[in-house]
């Protein structure tokens, strides 16, 4: 599907303002039922991105980061799966639930490696951010904190922009078949490693217990000493 000049620029700056929103949590621009409302009216189908983002959103009521666990990419499920229904050109009710849902719900994993890349980047901010205040540099703090900030933003903007001028063909038969297969070796590795991990713990707190039993043996004979 062909776009004009101000759709384009309207998708990116959606995209944009959904990855800051994935981090600040104040107008909700992340969320599936804003995010693929406004992709749906900036490209001229305003119903397909309502049910889209409302079946999507019925999905994502189940994400949230809980510690250090961190829940799939909503903003950019959202954006990318959007940008792949309209390029599709195909806005019928069985080819969103049976294909694009799906896609997002791939594509939110595979977002959650641009997140923990983004915030490795934000550590090494914030450590600047950290150089300035040591100067007593309020700008320097505040300059280093919006650099962060943007680079949420670009998280979601520059796949998105990616997806724009790729052909819908090309992202079907390579994009999400190395998505698919990615998402299949990390699976099996990570099921691979877990059983060490497992075991690796078990052995922890067996010293962990052995030690502070060992700690409770001293401490009661020189009690009594």
């Amino acid at each position: 599907m062909e776009y004009g000049v101000l759709s384009v620029i309207l998708v990116i700056v959606v995209a944009f303002l959904a990855g800051l929103e994935g981090i600040l949590d104040q107008w909700q621009f992340h969320q599936p039922i804003i995010a693929c409302s406004l992709i749906g009216i900036v490209t001229g189908h305003a119903s397909a991105g309502i049910i889209l983002g409302g079946s999507l959103q019925l999905i994502a009521l189940g994400w949230a980061n809980v510690g250090a666990a961190v829940a799939p990419d909503a903003a950019l499920a959202s954006i990318a799966s959007s940008i792949l229904m309209v390029q599709s050109n195909n806005f019928d009710l069985t080819h969103i639930m049976g294909t694009i849902v799906p896609a997002a719900i791939l594509l939110a994993t595979a977002g959650l490696v641009l997140t923990t890349l983004v915030r490795m980047l934000s550590v090494v901010l914030v450590h600047q951010a950290d150089r300035a205040a040591e100067k007593g540099s309020y700008s320097g703090v505040e300059m280093w904190h919006f650099i962060a900030l943007i680079c949420q933003g670009l998280r979601i903007a520059i796949p998105a922009g990616l997806l724009l001028v790729i052909s819908p063909d090309a992202i079907q038969k390579h994009l999400l078949l190395f998505l698919q297969l990615s998402l299949a070796v990390l699976l099996s590795v990570v099921g691979w490693l877990l059983p060490l991990v497992m075991q690796w713990l078990s052995t922890l707190w067996l010293l962990v217990k052995y030690g502070h039993s060992s700690s409770l043996v001293s401490l009661s004979h020189q009690s009594l000493n």
